[in-house]
């Protein structure tokens, strides 16, 4: 047996003294490294992992986005920007341990058959979902699946003792960018968009379309949180109010050269104002976006600077359904600034903390923070030659704080137990057909409904029950910011999403801000002035 031993090992170097003398490049030394392992390892080998940690190893020395994701990950990854799922077409939330409803997607196959809001779902064939701690992902698994299929529910509803069955065949739910769109007054519009997925161009020119009708003549586009998605939704939108021949956005890489986005035709809205919201979760395609409308000098850009992610991924997919993706190029926006961020090859640590160590700086607070810049980072947008400034992400034309005045450790406290959101979908579940009786309409209810003194003891009680101890001061400041989101989700619960933003937005100082230029004529002509 030694002698076996020792003639391996020989044999060994021997190959090695063989290989060295042929041309051994880092190719070949991975290839036979793998092979040295599977022939010589002491256990068995798990091969598809030792070739996933490979993997995974040698894009943590790239790029902060270069990465691989198993085949559960890439569905996970995918589904919300291909812009629908097979499932059963309801918006839930976990109430003390329950499921409950808190609508039917329209045409859906849950409102096909009768699923109510304010029903709690107990279980789903067979497999108990209430009352057992799961996870929403897990609840999420079990609800959805392949189109066709069919999901038999037990559902507990108020008024009836005995659980009520139905079953649900599964269908192709539509999941939507657009989160909010409404009109501010008579002639201003506002578009909040949370991703850039698959359909997201289309959504918003409909929802254009839409406010239009109404009246608009100007908008505010949202994008603070989005961050980002597909470059093509971002590149489609930006030609709604760019002319024929403007540049969008560029690529530039050594291995695959240059590529330019140009619009190919005159935008359908030209002449109306824009202001695009933005804040320092704005990333990537949001990036794009306000950086072209920025950079062509179409629109003010109001907020905090953006995340800073330009670089572009390609995705490489594997036949067992993973996927590599990795960075093959950078965007630059038209003026030619580099919209990603610095970053050290292998050091996602420090790439990481980056947005503390923007808070810590006062970045996020004062404006004077991020003004000093060096010349190398000076560009000038394309019509009217304004300086515009590189270095990572987009700086906003107009910056705006953070508002921290109405937070505090109770308002915290309440909003991470959850007692704001139990609380609601409890007192709507209570009182839903008086309110709808009383406020027929959304705008009856945003008009008048009022978050009565009952109403925010209920919910001071509905915090202690949850383990949140009652601070009189930090209540008070905190109480306007806690009445608008009382209200919010009570309208968004009973008539749609965009109440929600409807009402807590003018407590927002960066909707402000954008409501405040876009409604002054010389205050936003002033952003958009040729600089000496």
């Amino acid at each position: 047996m030694k002698k076996l031993f020792f003639s391996s090992i020989l044999l060994l170097a021997v190959c090695l003294t063989t290989v060295g003398q042929i041309q051994f490049t880092p190719e070949r030394k991975l290839r036979y490294a793998e092979q040295i392992i599977e022939s010589y390892y002491v256990d068995r080998i798990d091969t598809a992992k030792v070739v996933t940690e490979a993997i995974v190893a040698m894009l943590k020395t790239l790029d902060p986005h270069s990465t691989y994701s198993s085949p559960e990950e890439t569905r996970e990854l995918t589904e919300p920007l291909d812009g629908n799922f097979s499932g059963i077409g309801i918006r839930f939330q976990m109430n003390n341990d329950t499921l409950y409803v808190i609508e039917s997607v329209a045409g859906g196959p849950s409102e096909k058959v009768g699923i109510l809001p304010g029903d709690r779902i107990i279980s789903c064939n067979d497999t108990v979902i209430s009352g057992v701690k799961m996870k929403n992902n897990d609840i999420m698994k079990v609800l959805r699946g392949p189109k066709g299929t069919v999901a038999a529910l037990k559902v507990l509803r108020k008024g009836n003792p005995q659980l009520l069955e139905f079953r649900v065949e599964r269908d192709n739910i539509p999941i939507y960018s657009v989160e909010a769109t409404y009109m501010v007054n008579d002639s201003v519009g506002y578009i909040s968009v949370s991703r850039f997925a698959e359909a997201t161009a289309e959504e918003v020119a409909e929802a254009m379309g839409k406010l239009k009708k109404k009246g608009m003549r100007h908008l505010i586009l949202d994008l603070t949180d989005n961050g980002g998605g597909y470059m093509r939704p971002a590149t489609d939108i930006s030609d709604m109010f760019l002319r024929r021949g403007d540049l969008v956005v560029y690529t530039e890489s050594p291995k695959n050269g240059t590529a330019e986005y140009v619009t190919q035709k005159n935008g359908s809205f030209l002449d109306g104002r824009v202001v695009v919201m933005v804040n320092q979760y704005s990333a990537s395609a949001s990036e794009i976006l306000s950086g072209a409308l920025q950079d062509n000098d179409r629109a003010v850009i109001v907020g905090r600077r953006t995340f800073g992610k330009g670089l572009v991924q390609r995705p490489f997919p594997f036949p067992d359904g993973s996927m590599m993706r990795l960075t093959v190029s950078r965007y630059h926006t038209p003026s030619g600034r580099c919209i990603q961020k610095p970053y050290v090859d292998g050091d996602d640590e420090s790439y990481q903390l980056d947005m503390i160590n923007r808070y810590n700086s006062g970045e996020f607070t004062n404006a004077d923070s991020i003004h000093h810049f060096a010349d190398s980072l000076l560009f000038h947008t394309r019509r009217l030659k304004r300086p515009v400034y590189g270095g990572g992400g987009i700086m906003p034309d107009r910056f705006v704080a953070i508002d921290t005045t109405m937070y505090s450790p109770y308002y915290r406290d309440l909003i991470a137990k959850g007692a704001v959101n139990n609380f609601t979908v409890n007192y709507v579940d209570a009182n839903r057909a008086k309110i709808k009786s009383d406020y027929p309409t959304e705008e009856r209810y945003i008009a008048g409904f009022t978050v009565t003194p009952e109403i925010m003891q209920g919910l001071i009680d509905r915090g202690t029950a949850d383990g949140v101890t009652y601070d009189e001061e930090q209540f008070r400041r905190s109480e306007p910011m806690l009445r608008a989101i009382v209200k919010g989700l009570i309208g968004r619960d009973l008539y749609d999403q965009s109440v929600y933003s409807r009402v807590v937005s003018p407590l927002d100082p960066t909707f402000a801000a954008a409501v405040e230029i876009i409604n002054s004529p010389a205050l936003y002509n002033s952003y958009l002035t040729p600089k000496e």
